[in-house]
């Protein structure tokens, strides 16, 4: 049984860091949640888990393509949350070229532009996948997709969909593979309700989301084709970003249907 001090924890560990996700293209799901979904995209390498964890999902230990039995202790050094579930994957990223994502001509398009908060992008991605989306772009200097916090916000929609990293100069192609693209904005001049009873969202649509902290970067709510912002009826100041990506996301997929 594996300890903290085998080689394979060791090395395992290590993709608790970018660089290390990045240079290896590797990087660990945590959770029952996300190992099943992660093994029926295919993108498991290898499973770790403690023998009790193993024992009551023996269903997913099953499918496992390499199964090592780690001790209490292996399995915490693995986790990044405070009561881990006692399965830890090694997966392999899978990130898609934007040529190829919009090949399969995507109508709803979610598109993180330099979002720090892993939490947040993880929300962002799981509610796009529930409102249909096919395709999630993380653009410019976002978080990184495959980050702990990020995987386990995106409760296994990160098998789901599309994941593409591209640069901030997106817009273009996205237009250009007859998306609209709906830049958010406290100050748009148009609004969520206004478009959708006007018939605008059943249109392809990108919808670009920015940091709750700055917001989008002036050239992509330049180049977008509508600055939207979401309409607040009572006194709070604003949405936080994955209340507000829920809304304009939802308010596409109920026109597109």
């Amino acid at each position: 049984m594996f300890t903290p001090r085998t080689p394979r924890i060791v090395a395992a560990r290590r993709l608790q860091r970018r660089r290390d996700r990045d240079q290896s293209g590797r990087f660990l799901a945590e959770g029952p949640q996300a190992v099943r979904e992660a093994l029926a995209a295919g993108a498991v390498l290898e499973l770790f888990g403690t023998p009790a964890a193993l024992e009551r999902h023996a269903d997913l230990a099953a499918q496992a393509p390499e199964l090592s039995p780690v001790t209490d202790d292996a399995l915490a050094a693995l986790a990044e949350t405070v009561h881990p579930q006692g399965l830890v994957a090694v997966c392999e990223q899978n990130d898609v070229p934007i040529g190829e994502a919009l090949a399969k001509n995507p109508r709803l398009v979610a598109v993180v532009a330099e979002i720090r908060d892993p939490g947040n992008a993880g929300t962002v991605l799981r509610t796009a996948d529930a409102a249909g989306a096919g395709m999630v772009v993380f653009a410019g200097d976002a978080v990184d997709p495959y980050n702990g916090k990020c995987v386990r916000s995106s409760a296994g929609s990160l098998f789901h969909v599309d994941v593409v990293r591209s640069p901030l100069g997106v817009v273009e192609l996205l237009q250009d593979s007859g998306l609209q693209v709906l830049a958010t904005s406290g100050t748009g001049e148009d609004d969520v309700d206004s478009l959708l009873d006007g018939g605008q969202l059943a249109l392809p649509t990108a919808w670009l989301f920015g940091s709750e902290a700055h917001g989008l970067p002036a050239d992509l709510l330049s180049a977008a084709d509508r600055r939207v912002r979401v309409p607040i009826y009572g006194g709070a100041e604003s949405l936080n970003l994955a209340a507000a990506a829920a809304v304009c996301l939802y308010a596409s997929a109920r026109a597109q249907r």
